[in-house]
């Protein structure tokens, strides 16, 4: 079932959230290297820190948390190793797949 939420295409399977995102991520005026999960409250149930696996264009990222931003979403940091392994920066376009831990 796909679901268009403002820029982003999602599709919600039983465990999977798949969608494509800009990086960066707005807080408190800074611009963050983090991809935001989009619906994420109604995803994981609660509008608290959960940790998850989430694959960043086939980058995996293995049992990370996904923090809170403070709009009652979730979002995912990605340090300049991955952003560095991914070839990109914020401002750039990726495929984000988001599974339940």
């Amino acid at each position: 079932m796909a679901v268009w939420l403002t820029a982003y295409a999602v599709v919600m399977g039983a465990e999977q959230l798949r969608f494509q995102t800009t990086i960066g991520v707005e807080v408190k005026g800074d611009t963050w290297s983090c991809v935001e999960i989009p619906g994420s409250a109604e995803f994981f149930g609660t509008g608290k820190t959960v940790r998850v696996d989430a694959s960043i264009d086939d980058v995996l990222l293995e049992n990370v948390g996904a923090m809170v931003t403070g709009t009652g979403g979730h979002m995912v940091s990605l340090n300049a190793k991955v952003r560095k392994t991914l070839g990109k920066d914020v401002g750039d376009t990726v495929d984000v797949t988001i599974t339940k831990r």
